[in-house]
């Protein structure tokens, strides 16, 4: 039995390390999965000691505040690798804890996977040579990635992103009906950490207030993770002052609601690629503690935000962040993409562009592959 240690912090982490799982298991019988993870790892097969939602901060004076937790969950992770001696310890996302655990159990001897590329192009390139040390192999889901690599001794694969599928299959099921207040319809993602909620949610939520002010006939629905999260929606739109008149926060159905909505209010994340394969048109919005926020600036190496503006090179979808993510200045971004405006068609098109350059479909197959070559000692197949 090969035995794979597979950690991911996050609910998008959780999802994509499942896929990953269902594909390889399908390709090599008998793997035994542990680590971190979510619900969606554990149906797959991994034995999780934490929950991707005790992991999912984000902002340096955040992950400070919680530096012992993370401290004693890094430390544990090492002991459990040392007790069950994985074959492969695979690393999903997750970047600042994850880079760092590599690191030790590649020196341990671990051989180590990365599944979809750490950010460094963005914001600390200096990590590229030295991610080629510890990892054995590195694979990316956004076809410009694997340039930054050049040069290193990293072997790198492009295997698509891995929401095409999903996405895709969506599409092909019927609609669903949804508690749309009129008819046109405004979808809020305000994200899928409570941190994030709590800081951007109400700012959407004003602007929300003013576009119901100057538009007849328009809804809203606030797209929650899951159960816990929309509980903390309906909270925060019950202590909101300025909101819209009415507003429902449905739970688990972000895609449904996306898909119906005319245009969207998306927290900077996983979410603004879903909304552009969903063909969504969409502003982004964020917002981090101010530390947090000017420290994440002076780090970062690229003109955006948001994945689908860094994939296309300019800003095809408004960003609106930290002190532009004012409720008037999102309003005024939103209002033209809710009628047939130049704005709005251009948009689509864009949207359909950065569809097509994310692939065909088949990441987490092409991902299980190099994994499955991994633990076989193989030459992985490009």
């Amino acid at each position: 039995m090969k035995k794979i240690m597979i950690i991911a912090g996050e609910v998008s982490g959780d999802m994509r390390a499942a896929e990953l799982m269902e594909a390889a298991n399908a390709e090599c019988k008998g793997l035994k999965w542990f680590g971190i993870g979510g619900p969606a790892m554990r149906a797959a097969g991994a034995e999780t000691r934490y929950d991707v939602k005790d992991m999912a901060v984000i902002g340096f004076v955040e992950v400070l505040k919680r530096y012992p937790f993370f401290k004693r969950v890094f430390n544990e992770m090492l002991q459990w690798a040392s007790t069950e001696k994985p074959d492969l310890a695979v690393f999903v996302d997750y970047p600042g804890f994850n880079l760092r655990l590599a690191r030790q159990l590649h020196a341990k001897g671990i051989k180590t996977l990365h599944y979809i590329c750490p950010q460094v192009w963005a914001w600390h390139k200096s990590r590229i040579p030295q991610m080629a040390t510890y990892l054995d192999h590195l694979i990316c889901i956004f076809p410009f990635e694997s340039s930054h690599f050049k040069g290193t001794s990293l072997p790198v694969t492009f295997v698509g992103h891995p929401l095409v599928d999903s996405i895709n299959d969506f599409l092909e099921a019927p609609d669903v009906p949804l508690p749309w207040n009129g008819l046109i319809r405004v979808a809020l993602l305000p994200g899928s950490r409570r941190s994030e909620i709590a800081r951007l949610l109400p700012v959407m939520l004003r602007a929300a207030g003013l576009l119901d002010k100057r538009i007849d006939g328009i809804s809203f629905i606030i797209a929650a993770p899951d159960q816990p999260q929309a509980d903390l929606a309906r909270d925060i739109c019950k202590q909101t002052t300025n909101g819209p008149r009415q507003i429902e926060v449905i739970n688990d159905m972000t895609r449904a609601v996306v898909r119906q909505a005319d245009a969207a209010m998306v927290c900077s994340g996983t979410a603004t690629v879903e909304t552009a394969l969903l063909g969504c048109p969409m502003v982004v919005a964020y917002q981090l503690n101010p530390v947090s926020y000017y420290m994440f600036k002076a780090m970062i190496r690229v003109p955006y935000i948001g994945m689908v503006n860094i994939v296309a090179g300019r800003e095809i979808c408004p960003e609106r962040v930290q002190d532009q993510a004012t409720p008037s200045a999102l309003a005024a971004a939103v209002e033209p993409l809710l009628s047939p405006t130049e704005t709005r068609q251009t948009m689509l098109e864009n949207l359909r562009q950065f569809k097509e350059s994310m692939g065909e479909g088949g990441a987490a197959a092409r991902a299980a592959t190099v994994l499955v070559d991994m633990l076989n000692a193989a030459v992985p197949r490009q």
